[in-house]
């Protein structure tokens, strides 16, 4: 196997993580579940897992989304703004992670609009 050196760090991503969660200030927001569509994606380096295929050298994506969507969930948040720093903060405490960019939407938010979101990068 031929070694490989890059430049720009490896990415593992999760895109449109779909959950119902209270989300937001308004009293409708505050009583009625939403929907609310979350992306990771998250800077590390793939090549000791690839080298050993084994998942104790990587990062488990399938559970770090359970999280995200527990988090979520759980913490019926008023803004996406404290939403967004909370998931990017569980995502740095997690192996591996050098950094990490979340994007967290409402598609219901606003009329007319597909959806409103907030994306944010954050790095260790």
């Amino acid at each position: 196997m031929t070694k490989t050196t890059h430049t720009r760090p490896d990415r593992i991503f999760v895109n449109n993580l779909r959950v119902q969660a209270i989300l937001g200030i308004y009293p409708l927001e505050r009583e009625q579940p939403q929907e609310v569509v979350i992306s990771l994606e998250i800077e590390t380096d793939c090549s000791k897992a690839a080298a050993s295929n084994d998942l104790e050298d990587s990062l488990d994506y399938a559970n770090l989304a359970e999280a995200v969507a527990e988090l979520t969930i759980s913490g019926k948040y008023l803004l996406i703004e404290t939403l967004i720093e909370d998931i990017a903060q569980h995502c740095l405490r997690q192996h591996l992670v050098a950094g990490v960019s979340v994007q967290v939407e409402k598609p219901q938010a606003v009329l007319r609009a597909d959806s409103v979101g907030v994306r944010i990068y954050r790095s260790n």
